[in-house]
């Protein structure tokens, strides 16, 4: 049944979930600290691989209905393509204040193997950088992610659930994401956050910030 198959894919999916989330928590990275002392510095890259490995996993077991949503026809779909295509020069552009080495975790190893790494980093050096994309919207990899994967010239039932699935987890992990930002950045990130959307590019007046 296609009910079925829906509630399995939404329930592997929040399993992944909740374990990408956890493995981030500050909570997991400072018992590992006790732990591994300085070998920290591994941890970013083998959270990264586990998360791919995971995600992987879940892909492959996971149901998928032959079911088709919607196939556009010409000239929608070509219409479609392109915005996809614009929301990944977005998503580029907002990954241009990243330190990519650190964030895949090779910088931190290399830290290590030059005995400069300090504990007090966790598993990533952070410093807050309100620059390019960051300057709409706090979390602009997520909402180009949200545009790119959301913009298909054809959707199927698993990808529309999939997609449904990524729209809430982004949302709900940038609230456990700026928790744990408030805490490394203090009132200089909740000035940020007074300034600057949390998802999307605009903001209504007088109303309460997302």
């Amino acid at each position: 049944m296609i009910f079925v198959d829906i509630v399995i894919i939404i329930l592997l999916f929040i399993i992944f979930a909740f374990s990408h989330t956890w493995l981030a928590s500050l909570k997991i990275k400072r018992a590992m600290v006790e732990k591994l002392g300085i070998k920290i510095a591994f941890y970013r890259l083998f959270y990264n691989i586990s998360s791919i490995v995971f995600f992987l996993s879940f892909y492959a077991i996971a149901p998928k209905p032959d079911v088709i949503v919607y196939d556009l026809r010409f000239p929608f779909d070509i219409i479609t393509f392109a915005l996809q295509v614009l929301s990944l020069v977005g998503l580029i552009w907002a990954t241009r204040p990243i330190n990519l080495k650190e964030f895949v975790g090779t910088a931190q190893i290399e830290r290590y193997m030059r005995s400069e790494y300090k504990v007090d980093e966790l598993d990533e050096k952070q410093t807050l950088k309100i620059e390019g994309a960051f300057k709409f919207v706090r979390h602009p990899i997520y909402f180009f992610s949200i545009l790119f994967l959301g913009f298909r010239p054809t959707m199927s039932l698993f990808y529309l659930v999939m997609f449904v699935c990524i729209v809430v987890y982004f949302y709900i992990g940038s609230i456990y994401e700026e928790r744990k930002l408030v805490e490394l950045f203090g009132d200089e990130y909740r000035e940020y956050q007074k300034r600057v959307p949390r998802l999307f590019t605009w903001k209504l007046r007088n109303t309460k910030r997302e």
